[in-house]
């Protein structure tokens, strides 16, 4: 089997209230990457803005901005500067709708498509139903240079069925792009980080493909998020891992070949049931409980919260 070669960047960084500022500072991580290598680079969750979702009532229009527009345009004149395909997950406006998106810009910087956050989550520290419309064009794959990969963003990243579906799409290397991390004075039940970390890996592995990871890192508001973005390989293995609290940007040299060596080892594709899994595309459990509110964790949840205002 001859061998396929990318090399991927992940840009792990802390972001202040000053979008220019970010913007500014994101464009030499970027250049750095280019410098060591990377030709595909991937941003942060909504990088040039503070994780906002995290309080309610906010302006939209204050952190969204249209595509194209002032920080879409400077990322694409970039990527055809250093010939790299750049990842950019910004708030969009598009016309009265607002969505958590990826827009993705070639080697030669063309805009080759964006995909819209399917998944919203709605919960204490996480109010992203009331900024974000739910995705409605469906997964994407997007090829470069031969290359196939998916963007799933943040909380897409808890839902294996987006993996699988991605997957048997073509995907090579699903990025995913993330702003998550602890709620400052509220003890969770549990390691979220571990979690978030295996959750993923977990995908990797049962769908064969590498996974790449990229989180903000440091304090915004109310949330201390926790860095550590990583790149997997196809049996969970992590290549690279960035530290908690730095700024760090992570370039490693992907064997795209291992996807169907580990694919075909274990078998995982082939000997799936597709006539077993109906119930998988049912509604079955998928409205909200009202007794989530009495929830000893959610209780504890919404006090640090407001503790933290």
């Amino acid at each position: 089997m001859k061998q396929k070669f990318v090399t991927i960047g992940l840009i792990q960084s802390k972001v202040s209230s000053d979008i220019p500022a970010n913007v500014k500072k994101t464009e030499k991580m970027i250049r750095a990457a280019a410098k060591k290598g990377a030709q595909i680079i991937c941003l942060q969750e909504l990088f040039q803005t503070p994780y906002f979702p995290q309080w309610e009532n906010m302006d939209k229009k204050s952190y969204a901005e249209t595509i194209p527009g002032p920080t879409s345009t400077a990322m694409q004149k970039l990527s055809r500067e250093l010939g790299v395909t750049l990842i950019v997950p910004m708030y969009e406006q598009l016309g009265n709708k607002f969505f958590n998106t990826a827009v993705v810009f070639d080697s030669k910087g063309k805009n080759i498509g964006k995909y819209h956050k399917i998944h919203i989550p709605h919960d204490p520290g996480f109010y992203e139903k009331e900024y974000f419309e739910h995705g409605q064009a469906g997964y994407k794959i997007f090829t470069v240079q031969g290359v196939k990969f998916a963007v799933l963003i943040c909380y897409d990243q808890w839902f294996p069925e987006a993996a699988r579906e991605v997957r048997l799409s073509g995907a090579e290397i699903i990025f995913y792009p993330t702003a998550v991390g602890d709620i400052v004075g509220y003890k969770a039940e549990g390691d979220w980080h571990d979690a978030w970390e295996t959750v993923q890996r977990g995908h990797a592995i049962a769908n064969s493909l590498y996974v790449a990871t990229v989180n903000r890192t440091g304090r915004e508001g109310r949330m201390q998020l926790f860095g550590q973005s990583f790149i997997s390989d196809p049996f969970g293995k992590i290549l690279k891992r960035a530290s908690v609290d730095k700024e760090e940007i992570l370039v490693q040299k992907l064997d795209l070949t291992k996807n169907e060596f580990f694919s075909e080892g274990w078998g995982f594709m082939r000997n799936r049931r597709p006539d077993t899994y109906k119930t998988l595309v049912t509604n079955k459990l998928t409205k909200k409980s009202k007794k989530l509110q009495n929830v000893a964790h959610y209780k504890d949840e919404i006090k640090a919260l407001g503790a933290n205002k």
